[in-house]
């Protein structure tokens, strides 16, 4: 049996087409030994044959690769490997008429899983079609499309010039097989295969048994035919829609923020359902959340920062339903539990530490209650063994958090620092094995209680999206069994924005990219795959962090003194023939100077000098030992604070002042010889006091190295890191690109098909004051806002200038006065907007929806804020204010923004 493979190709010189395969003759998948193909001119066209057994039936699965013998690149097709089935007892001949599946298409989206398994699931394909009724020796056509955008209610089906095709009469149009989806096929006979024919695909309705959208453009062409027992596979690619890209809209909310009659002071996982009920009546596609794994360290509220978690496996206890779990057997525990949930749910916040202790409490108690039932069960049984990378160490890790009263295993006893002999310490017939027992336990219920709320939402074509923080903690599990993956001794964070002046100290640490290079990122893959078990879309947080990240020494707890890593630092030789000088002291020791002081700490100056500072002559000043750094500074004004609690103001506002002394410097030292300079270093007085001269040469030196030395450096970083990360799932992946984004982000995340994040208060044009959701590519998400903003109601009246421009330039109300309040129809109108972008996803805060309606939103915008960012001890308690179950129920509100959606065609599959 022949197997011809034939692909149109326009090449260059240096450049040829391999194909390579599972089969022999293709190289059993080692690219050196490839199959060529020839290249035919003057029809644009690459082919060649291969010989398969002949009367005998197999698959072969193969990718075509684009060779460039002048720069050695090896340009694999995008796409999984494909699949071709013969059976060389009905054909002779199988032809295989390919078309190149390039990259960075937007198309190439719709395959994810956001669209196969939930936007367009396909709960039960239909009966395989009849083969073709022709002769053995006639030919056959099988047409292949992939397509993953027909939703559950329709089909594809094919109509052409040809009799067997219906010869255009849409009534007699050939319906393909689902069977195989997104791959959609059909083999037919044509009655007359020796004349060229014309075709096009169809989307098709089977109740109506008629053709609901033709495909647009051109007919496409089947060439004549006058072989015989041979079978021709058409691999066709993108069906035309006539009506556009495919765009949605949805809601973002914490899982924690979500309230509900059955909750406990917090949301749980089952509360997503009514949320997913919720965004069905009103037409939205997605539900986005924050982090849901565990973050349980101290015990305390500190806990409540949903990116510190202490396992990127484990999920968080308090999203746990005890009900969905079993009754509680005591009749006194069962109405002691209906009195806190009485209590709890009353508040109008996440009262985090009440909320864990009462969780933890019964958790317990339902523990010894079903424990030997649980231990039993054959599907804990399995979700042991297939989670046991993770969970053993987890389990042990929370066991000795609580036995020696801290997750940071420093401070644990020697034998425990590090991970040992975990099989025997977690085994069941250890004294002691309740304490991680009841932590499988709580992460299997979990897991079951999640996995429940992910199959509503994808039965009802509504797709959860979760979000992967950029960090880990650095007193977490991960850190604890594999700390050769981090750089221990350093902090990651984020240069200063406008959340934030000084910078963001997150007190990560960074990543230690060339270990974990050496396995090909393994660790990446691993926490990208339990992610793809719950979720089909994924927000990267921080992206950027892929191409450098700002990574802070231990000594710092302001992110001034940071610098990006991994960068191109410069040399003591380099900053002197750029600058013209180099003095160590002048130029990266603090610059203090009396009238400093006197800017700072106003009449406390001289106080100041006295306890913090040493004289060292010509009117400069030092810190003192002990108050040399940032982190010294810390610690002794904590044992101040702790000292003198009422004069707690004074003593902040004096150490903020001590930490302005220590960001005092033109350029950070790395190394040796290394040096970075300092991020916002015009807004430094050390700076400000160069001559005219030297400033012109520092800021030019400034420039050259935050905006021009590490272009090509960066995009290599990114388009090495993220592409493990990208297709280690079928997860549609979005990434959060705000703040000081390189020029070169844009493009990686275009060639990766990762969609990028446009929020109209942070543009990325820096010449625009806001952004337009109507500017925002097919491939992003555009939103008003994000959990570290205030809401659009907060912003309004934050500063009534701006919001009178904003009101004028991007809502068009010129010459009008901007209401001072954000008022109903102002929400509207800013909703609106950005359903009609472009962008195929338009995400909203749940509290600006609500924005719409004067009778549904909270009273005071102020208390709608997730997080403050500006703040790294905010206490993450927000919760909405109604209930999810009365909100399911608010008819009105719901048909007005199902209608809204509707308008803007986002709640369409076509």
């Amino acid at each position: 049996m022949i197997l011809r493979f034939t692909l149109p190709f326009r090449t260059t010189w240096g450049q040829r087409l391999v194909v390579c395969g599972s089969a022999p003759a293709l190289g059993a998948w080692n690219l050196d030994h490839a199959l060529s193909l020839h290249y035919q001119p003057a029809a644009g066209l690459w082919s060649q044959e291969i010989s398969l057994p002949d009367e005998q039936a197999g698959t072969v699965e193969y990718k075509y690769v684009l060779l460039d013998e002048r720069t050695g690149s090896q340009d694999w097709e995008w796409g999984p490997n494909r699949t071709v089935s013969y059976d060389g007892r009905q054909f002779s001949r199988l032809v295989l008429a390919d078309y190149w599946r390039p990259a960075a298409q937007p198309e190439n989206e719709l395959h994810t899983a956001a669209f196969t398994k939930a936007l367009m699931r396909r709960p039960t394909p239909a009966a395989a079609p009849e083969k073709p009724t022709a002769r053995l020796a006639d030919s056959v056509v099988r047409f292949q499309l992939d397509a993953p955008r027909v939703d559950s209610d329709h089909q594809l089906c094919v109509l052409g010039s040809d009799p067997a095709l219906g010869a255009w009469d849409a009534r007699k149009a050939v319906v393909l097989s689902d069977q195989r989806y997104p791959t959609w096929t059909a083999d037919v006979a044509l009655e007359y295969p020796e004349r060229t024919a014309q075709y096009k695909y169809g989307i098709w309705d089977p109740r109506e048994k008629k053709i609901l959208h033709l495909e647009s453009g051109d007919d496409r062409v089947i060439s004549a035919s006058a072989e015989r027992k041979t079978l021709r596979v058409l691999a066709d690619e993108n069906f035309r829609y006539p009506t556009g890209n495919w765009r949605g809209a949805g809601v973002a909310l914490p899982v924690f923020a979500l309230r509900s009659r059955r909750g406990l002071g917090v949301g749980e996982f089952p509360d997503l359902k009514l949320l997913v009920d919720w965004a069905v009546s009103t037409g939205l596609k997605l539900v986005q959340i924050l982090p849901i794994n565990d973050t349980t360290a101290t015990h305390t509220w500190v806990d409540s920062y949903p990116y510190a978690a202490i396992s990127v496996f484990a999920l968080h206890p308090q999203y746990l339903n005890l009900d969905a779990i079993a009754e509680l057997a005591d009749p006194t525990d069962q109405a002691e539990l209906e009195r806190l949930r009485t209590e709890l749910n009353g508040r109008d916040f996440v009262d985090y530490e009440p909320v864990m202790e009462a969780k933890w409490r019964f958790i317990k108690k339902l523990y010894q209650q079903e424990k030997k039932q649980f231990l039993a069960d054959p599907a804990f049984k399995a979700f042991r063994e297939e989670q046991k990378s993770w969970l053993v160490p987890y389990a042990a890790f929370c066991a000795l958090r609580d036995q020696f009263g801290t997750a940071d295993f420093s401070q644990w006893p020697a034998e425990f620092q590090t991970p040992q002999n975990l099989d025997s310490f977690t085994d069941e017939s250890q004294p002691d094995f309740d304490e991680v027992g009841v932590h499988f336990f709580t992460q299997f219920h979990l897991d079951k209680q999640l996995l429940e709320a992910v199959d509503y939402a994808r039965q009802r074509g509504v797709v959860l999206k979760g979000d992967l923080p950029i960090g880990i903690y650095r007193h977490s599990v991960d850190a604890w069994t594999q700390p050769e993956l981090y750089h221990m001794d350093q902090q990651a964070g984020a240069p200063p924005d406008d959340f934030s002046t000084t910078g963001q100290n997150w007190r990560f640490p960074t990543y230690n990219w060339e270990r974990m290079a050496q396995d090909g990122y393994t660790w990446w893959k691993q926490r990208m795959s339990h992610l793809a078990r719950y979720f089909d879309t994924l927000r990267i947080d921080h992206i950027l962090g892929f191409f450098r990240i700002w990574e802070m020494p231990a000594h710092s707890v302001e992110g001034l003194l940071g610098h990006f890593s991994p960068a191109l630092p410069m040399s003591r030789a380099e900053i002197g023939q750029r600058l013209g000088w180099f003095d160590y002291g002048r130029l990266c020791q603090p610059y203090i100077r009396w009238h400093i002081l006197t800017d700072i700490f106003k009449d406390q100056a001289e106080a100041v000098k006295n306890e913090f500072l040493q004289d060292v002559g010509y009117g400069a000043f030092l810190l003192k030992a002990g108050y040399q750094t940032q982190r010294e500074i810390e610690a002794a004004f904590e044992l101040k604070l702790a000292a003198e609690p009422s004069a707690a103001e004074h003593l902040l506002w004096l150490r903020t002042g001590l930490y302005k002394l220590c960001n005092e410097v033109l350029f950070v030292q790395t190394g040796p010889d290394e040096f970075h300079p300092r991020i916002t270093v015009d807004k430094s007085y050390s700076f400000r006091e160069l001559n005219d001269a030297d400033r012109h040469r520092m800021a030019d030196i400034y420039n050259d190295y935050f905006y021009r030395r590490h272009e090509d450096f960066w995009r290599e970083q990114g388009m090495v890191k993220l592409p493990p990360v990208r297709y280690a799932t079928d997860m549609l992946i979005c990434g959060e690109d705000l703040g000081m984004v390189p020029a070169s982000v844009p493009g990686v995340m275009k060639a990766l098909g990762m969609l990028g994040l446009n929020i109209q208060r942070m543009p990325s044009d820096p010449k625009v004051e806001f952004g337009h959701p109507d500017a925002a590519p097919y491939l992003s998400v555009v939103s008003p806002g994000s959990h570290d903003m205030s809401t659009v109601r907060g912003w309004w009246e934050e500063d009534p200038q701006r919001t009178q421009r904003f009101f004028e330039t991007i809502l068009g109300h010129w010459g009008e006065g901007a209401p001072y309040h954000c008022e109903p129809w102002v929400a509207r109108e800013i909703t609106a907007q950005h359903l009609h972008s472009p962008a195929m996803w338009a995400i909203f805060p749940l509290q600006d929806l609500l924005a719409m309606d004067r009778d549904l939103r909270r009273a005071n915008p102020l208390d709608e804020q997730i997080n403050v960012p500006a703040n790294p001890t905010h206490f993450w308690k927000y919760r909405l204010h109604l209930e999810l179950e009365d909100l399911v129920h608010q008819a009105g509100f719901n048909h007005d923004l199902l209608q809204l959606v509707a308008r803007s065609g986002r709640n369409r599959s076509y």
